[in-house]
Parts: C-alpha cells; sequence; structure tokens
C-alpha cells in the first residue's frame, strides 16, 4: 500500500478543511485569572484549528508534505497561500509569547513540542519559502524544552495516548539528527536507560481509548537509536520470542468513531502501521520482514476508509496514515 495522486489530493482536502476551523477546540489553557479568559485564537493565531493545537500541528505537517510530494495538485496553491498568510513572524511571536506563561510550562508536553519540531524539519524542505525560518524560533525553544524535560523524567511515560514518551522522541529525534547533535545524543542515553534492558513484554494492548501501542513506538524509538545488529535481538527478545507480535498485535475494532476517544482506535490502526513498517526495515531477517509488512498492510486497510466521515477522526487521522504511507520517509 502507497500513497497515490488522489489519496494525496483526499487527505489535503480534508486537513485544508480543518487546520483554520476554529470551533469545536479543546483547550490545553490553564486560567490564572478571570482577565486570562480568551478565545483560542487570541493566544494561537496559527494554531487555532483542528479541535486542538496539537492536531493544527500536524494537520499542517500533512498539508506541507503533501505540497512537497505532489506540487502540481490543485490543492498546492490554497496550501502555499494559506501557510504564507499563517507562518508569519508576528502571529508565530504569539505562540512563542505564550510559553512564557508561568502554567505553560507543561503545555502540549511532550506530543504538542515534538510533532512541532516534526514541521518544522518538514518546513526546511520548502526552499522557496520562508516559513521553517519563521517557525524556527518556536521549535528552538521546544527543542529546549524537551532537553529540560529529559533532565528530569526519570521514567518513561508508556501509554498509549499523547503523553506517550516514546512516540515524541521518535519525531523530536528526527527533527534534531543534524541540526541539534546535543540532542540527538541525550535522547539516545535517556532511550537506552528506559528502553535497553527491556524483554519479554506482556502489556495489555489495546487500551480502549489508545492511539498509540506503547510497546512499538518503544521498539520503533530503539530501531532509530540502536544499529541494526543490537536492535534485531532485542526487538526478538522484546515482541516476538514470546509470540505477543503474532498473538496480539492485530487490527482493532472501532465501535462508535463519533466519540473522540473511540476513535482513537483508529488512529492505533494507523499508527502501529507505521511502526511495523519501520521497525521491519530496521531488520535484516527476511523471515521477520514478510510478517511485519503483512500486519501493517492489515492495520492500514482497516483503518484507511475511515480517515474521513466524522469530525472527531477527521481532524487528526489522515497525519497518522500519512505517516504510515510514507515509511521509510
Amino acid at each position: 500500500m502507497e500513497l497515490t495522486g488522489d489519496l494525496a489530493r483526499r487527505f489535503a482536502s480534508v486537513a485544508l478543511g480543518h487546520v483554520t476551523r476554529p470551533y469545536p477546540y479543546k483547550d490545553d489553557h490553564v486560567f490564572e485569572s478571570d482577565a486570562d479568559v480568551r478565545p483560542p485564537r487570541a493566544a494561537h493565531p496559527v494554531f487555532f484549528g483542528s479541535f486542538d493545537w496539537h492536531s493544527c500541528v500536524h494537520g499542517w505537517w500533512t498539508l506541507l508534505t503533501l505540497r512537497r510530494r505532489y506540487p502540481d495538485m490543485p490543492e498546492a496553491a490554497p496550501i502555499e497561500t494559506l501557510a504564507d498568510e499563517s507562518f508569519t513572524p508576528a502571529k508565530l511571536a504569539v505562540e512563542l509569547a505564550y510559553l512564557d506563561r508561568a502554567t505553560s510550562r507543561g503545555f502540549e508536553r511532550p506530543y504538542g513540542w515534538a510533532w512541532l519540531l516534526y514541521l518544522h524539519r518538514e518546513a526546511e524542505r520548502h526552499t522557496d519559502r520562508e516559513w521553517a525560518a519563521h517557525l524556527g524560533p518556536l521549535a528552538r525553544a521546544f527543542a529546549m524544552r524537551l532537553r529540560d524535560y529529559l533532565n528530569i523524567l526519570t521514567y518513561p511515560i508508556t501509554v498509549g495516548t499523547h503523553f506517550n514518551t516514546a512516540f515524541a522522541l521518535v519525531l523530536a529525534r528526527r527533527w534534531a539528527c543534524g541540526r541539534d547533535a546535543a540532542l540527538v545524543a541525550l535522547i539516545d542515553a535517556w532511550a537506552e536507560q528506559a528502553f535497553g534492558d527491556r524483554s519479554d513484554y506482556r502489556g495489555w494492548e489495546p487500551g480502549g481509548d489508545e492511539f498509540l501501542s506503547p510497546v512499538l513506538t518503544a521498539a520503533l524509538l530503539m530501531a532509530e537509536v540502536r544499529p541494526r545488529p543490537s536492535f534485531a535481538p532485542w526487538f526478538e527478545a522484546l515482541v516476538v520470542a514470546n509470540g505477543w507480535l503474532a498473538r496480539e498485535c492485530r487490527p482493532v475494532f472501532v465501535s462508535d468513531r463519533s466519540d473522540g476517544k473511540i476513535a482513537h482506535l483508529d488512529g492505533l490502526n494507523l499508527s502501529r502501521a507505521w511502526c511495523l513498517r519501520a521497525i521491519a526495515g530496521a531488520l535484516d531477517d527476511e523471515g521477520l520482514q514478510w510478517p511485519l509488512a503483512q500486519l501493517a498492510n492489515g492495520h492500514l486497510e482497516a483503518a484507511l476508509p475511515h480517515v474521513a466521515g466524522d469530525y472527531m477522526g477527521e481532524h487528526w487521522l489522515a497525519s497518522f496514515a500519512l505517516l504510515a504511507l510514507l515509511v521509510p520517509e
């Protein structure tokens, strides 16, 4: 399964329809006083759409990625115009200033931080625009916050939702490669300490409202941190030898896509496909690569028809479909 022009246009149309849709909006905001009451757009003039801040960030990642991959599609021009209007120094300065609030220390930590870094990474590929330069101060601010966070985070957070540590570190590490060697080294050391001795995974997956696999996101992080020869036996000891992968890793059922939490499970199918495809690419054993690829395809087939339909999934699922379809990008 791969990204096609038709699918790219479909994803672009979906994302264009929500990155500037102001309501409904779920705000990650700590009110300091009555004077702090304001509409979301006042604090976030760039990332005010897509139901919440982080979904708007990765909605923009989706749009810029599709614009680069399919520059001649009809949606490319509206993406360019909207990005030019959105990624201005003045608007991004307001986004940056929001982080100076004393109560913003945990704002969007770590999921939104990582997606902003990943958006900046994509923006740098668009050399005909100033988007990356304008996003740069915000990206560097989040990179600094991530360094501070890892220095106090004693244990990994292994839930399957936004607080998952491994998922954020995968995206952040990809941004840091070639940009911030110290952050790469910190992530690698932290990942080894947190996951290097793990084996024989027996966690209960899926969780009822999760969109990430705790074990597969950790495995993907280790696939990027470790050399291939040492990653392969670690992965086998984690989920292959004990039968977890063959027994438990199968597409999940979504009972109600109008429920925002239950709709997370479509994202689980997509993020599992992303992890499985990427992990397969980090292995040399063809006898394991093939079943991983088949598992990934099964998860993609279960979720791709539902990327659009209800806003509870539509405001974010295309990003995760794109992650899976663009492996190994």
